[in-house]
């Protein structure tokens, strides 16, 4: 039900200049351990301190989890670490990246690895869902083996992420994350790894993003690619593009303001102590714009507002900087193919 959403700043996977979080890496031997891995040994040969996992606060480097993670996949013969039915053999995710690198654009490539990806597993799948100027990627796992699965989950969706922005050379923009699990135990946000809303005790796990993305050509070529599975999965533990990216930062200032109508891209750059004009190119590097993320941030605070707040339609459109409530419902029902109001009766529904 509605009710029972959870909105937090938590999150389970997390990756900074410290390192990597000790928690994640003891999920990350779940599989391994149910398999009869001696972890202990494990770590030692990765070159981490066992002691040091046992640690609610600690961190590793990533290259000690870089390490890990190879001599796991090594010894289980599965680079999913021991979480599927079916083992996914080492040189499966190379093999979607090849099995994509192809496509004409991103919505294509998506469509691909969902179906590699159901190919080679029974217990995993990965669908793309496009509903207006929303698209969805879904992730379910039917965790077979019952596992504690919720940091296996959440990395495949950040490796996706990370992956195909690699292959389009652009920040993904997420709208908001939802999430089939609780808030970890942990108080560690990832609001620096996705920027954008986090939604827990959701129906599904997904990504949600703008459809304008899925048009998006891969620039990448087969011999980039082959570089780049050579440096995993280091590559691939690391933010595509920076974690203080222009695009993350003005998305966490305008999350923060309770109205954004007067926020202009003068005082965006004034707070981010650099000029329009210079804010301006950083954005186009990275593969968005002020009007883009402007409008990113709105949609999900409208989304967001119509379903959990009795907020008058008209308020919320004041709040986000709409002219009038008019040009509001045209921009929603662009964006979500519903009007404000039957879009709130519908979810209250």
């Amino acid at each position: 039900m509605e009710s029972d959403i959870q909105e937090s700043g938590t999150a389970k996977v997390r990756e900074t200049d410290h390192g990597i979080l000790a928690a994640v890496v003891r999920a990350q031997l779940a599989g391994a351990e149910a398999a009869g891995v001696d972890c202990r040994q494990l770590l030692l040969d990765s070159g981490i301190d066992p002691a040091v996992i046992d640690e609610p606060d600690s961190r590793i480097s990533r290259e000690q989890m870089a390490n890990l993670l190879r001599r796991e996949w090594d010894l289980l013969n599965d680079e999913s670490g021991g979480y599927l039915a079916r083992p996914w053999k080492p040189g499966t995710f190379a093999m979607m990246g090849h099995a994509c690198i192809s496509s004409p654009n991103l919505r294509r490539a998506l469509l691909r690895s969902g179906r590699f990806v159901s190919m080679v597993s029974d217990d995993i799948h990965i669908k793309l869902v496009e509903d207006g100027e929303e698209a969805r990627l879904l992730f379910h796992h039917s965790n077979d083996k019952n596992l504690p699965n919720q940091m296996f989950v959440e990395s495949l969706a950040l490796i996706w992420l990370r992956f195909f922005s690699w292959l389009i050379d652009r920040t993904i923009l997420l709208e908001r994350v939802h999430l089939a699990f609780p808030p970890p135990d942990y108080n560690e946000d990832y609001s620096d790894m996705f920027p954008c809303r986090h939604y827990f005790y959701q129906r599904e796990t997904c990504l949600v993003f703008s459809t304008r993305y899925l048009q998006m050509p891969l620039v990448r070529d087969e011999q980039q690619l082959a570089d780049f599975l050579a440096r995993a999965p280091e590559c691939l533990l690391a933010q595509y593009k920076s974690d203080h990216s222009y695009t993350g930062r003005i998305r966490r200032m305008l999350q923060q303001q309770n109205a954004i109508e007067n926020l202009s891209l003068d005082d965006v750059a004034a707070r981010l102590y650099t000029s329009p004009q210079t804010l301006r190119r950083r954005l186009k590097e990275e593969g968005n714009s002020w009007q883009d993320i402007k409008d990113s941030v709105r949609r999900d605070m409208a989304v967001y507002q119509l379903k959990k707040q009795e907020t008058a339609v008209a308020e919320i459109a004041e709040r986000l900087g709409f002219s009038e409530p008019s040009a509001f419902n045209r921009a929603f029902k662009k964006w979500t193919g519903l009007a404000p109001g039957a879009y709130r009766e519908k979810y209250r529904g």
